[in-house]
């Protein structure tokens, strides 16, 4: 059963997701910043990944003037998001289903965070073209993700790093270390240069890396 539907899992996932993801609150608030760069004062802002809300709870509150719409395949992850949204849900609709489930209403800047790692290349390059069509000329996109190279001569070195990240914070040793072997295996990670082609090839540019930690990396760009 996914992570993202089993109920035993889901009430935890936003200290898990605080524990394993280095900076994440800072990420969201980065995140925030990069978009409001270009975004009006009463922006529609596109979420892709939205499940647990923890991402559209951040950015409304940091942004009150704001509107979201969030996505995600997931329906219990989205009942989730609503508990976290409380009150702030007001501002927020939300879509089950992929990319394709989207409004396609330009949007003034869009965010996927720790979500297109799940996403085999050719599906990664076509949910990336999707949401350049739904934004604004010169609307930022905001994404992070796992991305390391694959090729080097110590191919877990880092995510070993990220393991002993979690067992730092407090995620038990037996399931940090599980972490290294599900992501190997499980997750079509991209190498960071592979991850700024497929950006460049779905019509953003300007592209540039604002986050890094560990495995994980983020960028933004930007829709001509």
């Amino acid at each position: 059963m996914s992570t993202f539907s089993n109920p035993e899992t889901i009430p935890t996932y936003a200290e898990t997701a605080l524990k394993n993801v280095p900076g994440l609150r800072d990420l969201h608030k980065m995140a925030s910043v990069l978009l409001a760069e270009r975004a009006r004062v009463d922006a529609r802002i596109l979420v892709l990944g939205a499940g647990g809300g923890l991402e559209l709870k951040a950015l409304a509150e940091l942004q009150p003037s704001w509107r979201f719409d969030g996505v995600d395949p997931s329906r219990e992850m989205l009942q989730l998001a609503r508990t976290t949204l409380g009150s702030l849900a007001s501002r927020v609709r939300l879509w089950q289903g992929f990319i394709d489930s989207a409004p396609l209403e330009p949007f003034d800047g869009a965010t996927c965070l720790l979500t297109l790692h799940f996403l085999p290349r050719a599906e990664r390059l076509r949910t990336l073209k999707e949401l350049n069509l739904r934004l604004k000329p010169g609307a930022a996109l905001v994404v992070a993700q796992h991305s390391f190279p694959s090729e080097d001569p110590d191919p877990d070195k880092w995510l070993n790093r990220n393991a002993a990240y979690g067992m730092a914070s407090g995620v038990p040793p037996a399931q940090a270390e599980s972490s290294i072997k599900a992501i190997r295996e499980r997750l079509p990670v991209l190498s960071p240069q592979h991850d700024v082609d497929l950006l460049s090839e779905a019509g953003f540019v300007n592209i540039e890396l604002f986050y890094c930690a560990f495995t994980f990396k983020g960028w933004v760009g930007y829709k001509e």
